[in-house]
């Protein structure tokens, strides 16, 4: 178990309004994909020990290292990959997504995606990918439901 997080300011809701307001402020979707790659430049360093095999996300065009762990009534996850895009695709879903309950996580669908207009500009390995971290996100979530109402 990982030391209990901050909690954040704003609503999970608000957080995907403010994402999808900072993307429309580019005008083009170059600007969007460097905005991206910058959100992933920003992302803490992956500790060593999740560097292995087992925290390998599969799905993944590229490779994806993922760990979800419960810090008091929260998850929190740590994300990197080796491809500039795909980590950038790991910021918005960690800033979305992480240190929120597992009930907020999974009453949360990713309408932001198609807000942004990713489903129409990533390509079909990039949007499996992203698919598959949702889904990691969510497993995890469901999991640690499951837990607390053992």
């Amino acid at each position: 178990m990982t030391q209990s997080p901050d909690i954040p300011e704003t609503s999970i809701t608000q957080e995907q309004d403010d994402l999808i307001a900072e993307f429309a402020f580019f005008d083009n979707w170059m600007d969007r994909y460097q905005y991206l790659i910058d959100l992933g430049r920003k992302l803490p360093i992956m500790p060593g020990e999740y560097l292995r095999d087992e925290f390998k996300l599969k799905g993944c065009q590229s490779q994806v290292w993922f760990v979800g762990q419960v810090a008091g009534d929260r998850l929190v996850f740590r994300a990197i990959s080796d491809a500039a895009i795909v980590s950038g695709l790991i910021a918005v879903l960690l800033k979305i997504y992480s240190n929120r309950t597992p009930r907020e996580i999974i009453d949360t669908a990713p309408d932001f995606i198609a807000d942004i207009g990713l489903e129409t500009h990533l390509s079909p390995t990039r949007k499996n990918g992203l698919g598959a971290m949702i889904e990691a996100i969510k497993r995890r979530a469901q999991a640690a439901l499951d837990a607390q109402s053992d």
